[in-house]
């Protein structure tokens, strides 16, 4: 893709400082750009190399005020991330790229399956009785989709996507290469023998609208009822939700980010990677968790910062965790105190000399 900087800068209704006819082929690292590539600034760890980059464009905030002399054009917006996720979707080459409205003559579509206009389905793609796929969607080779699946418009399912019988996908999701939606939720009996007997899982799991989950993440199916990921949760790879987790709005998972069965999660929680949260729980709206958190009881107070496992408030954690790494000395002080004052008992138990 080829485009001008002041394309780029109309696109993003941003200010130019620099050459308008400056072009670029494609993105890069700011530390990596060369000539022909836009690259980004948004962190100020990172402000060196923009005295130093080949970068042909540079996007950056419109505060930003070079202390150097800057070789680049620069491009001023208001929001770098979000200007840099419309510039990546317009060179995003997967989304590019589909197959129009094909299926592969390879893909095994039952016949009363109903794809949408403009879907196309790769090769080796099973769907199964009843299935509906909605319009504009691409569905990448060797998925496989269920029977009764509903999956909404313009959704993007990539290879080795299963997505088991009776799950609902909205519109504009993505799931990334590998996840398994509705497999079964971890659900067994223990018995008198101390053998396990299986709880049969009966619902489903139902995402909502924008929500992205990541490579060989698992959503488990209901026990009864549904597992729910709700409007614009963003799921990283290798997370595991269990059986009738509630995902809420707008909600963000690191990557190994476990979640217990019925557990619920409120709108706008943010989730460090590796956190681990016991079933049966409520968070809050809006808590922030650090990673390797682990949360074994509700969180009731909104926007909450917590760290540690279990988890405690985030200041509290770190003003413990500088205490924990001054133990040693604390203790070596400790035992030189307890030695001065013995010293100190046991003269004080010396009897006066006779006169």
């Amino acid at each position: 893709m080829k485009v001008t900087a002041a394309q780029l800068a109309q696109l993003l209704n941003g200010s130019l400082d620099g050459d308008p006819n400056a072009t670029v082929y494609r993105p890069a690292r700011i530390e990596e750009a060369a000539e022909g590539d836009f690259a980004f600034l948004d962190n100020v760890k990172y402000e060196s190399y923009a005295y130093a980059t080949k970068a042909s464009i540079l996007l950056v905030h419109r505060s930003f005020k070079p202390s150097q002399p800057v070789r680049c054009t620069l491009i001023r917006v208001d929001d770098v991330r979000s200007s840099l996720a419309l510039l990546l979707q317009k060179f995003d080459g997967a989304n590019n790229s589909s197959n129009g409205s094909a299926v592969s003559g390879e893909a095994a579509v039952h016949q009363l399956a109903k794809i949408g206009l403009s879907t196309s389905v790769g090769a080796y793609v099973v769907i199964e009785e009843g299935a509906v796929i909605g319009n504009n969607c691409v569905i990448y080779p060797q998925v496989y989709i269920g029977r009764n699946v509903r999956i909404g418009d313009n959704v993007r399912i990539y290879p080795g996507v299963r997505i088991h019988f009776d799950c609902v996908i909205g519109d504009n999701c993505v799931l990334h290469a590998n996840a398994v939606i509705g497999a079964d939720g971890f659900g067994f009996a223990q018995q008198e023998d101390k053998t396990w007997k299986k709880i049969p899982q009966v619902g489903n799991v139902v995402l909502e609208n924008n929500v992205e989950v990541g490579a060989c993440t698992c959503i488990d199916r209901a026990a009864l009822g549904s597992t729910l990921i709700r409007d614009g949760a963003k799921i990283d790879n290798l997370v595991h939700i269990a059986h009738n987790v509630d995902i809420g709005k707008n909600t963000a998972l690191a990557a190994q980010v476990g979640v217990a069965g019925s557990t619920h999660l409120g709108d706008n929680i943010q989730v460090g990677g590796q956190v681990g949260f016991a079933g049966h729980i409520s968070i809050a709206d809006g808590t922030r968790i650090q990673a390797q958190s682990g949360l074994a009881s509700s969180v009731s107070e909104p926007n909450s910062a917590l760290f540690g496992s279990p988890a405690i408030g985030y200041k509290d954690f770190i003003r413990a965790h500088i205490v924990f790494k001054q133990l040693p000395d604390l203790q070596r002080k400790l035992m030189q105190l307890e030695k001065k004052l013995k010293e100190m008992e046991e003269q004080n138990s010396v009897p006066p000399p006779e006169g």
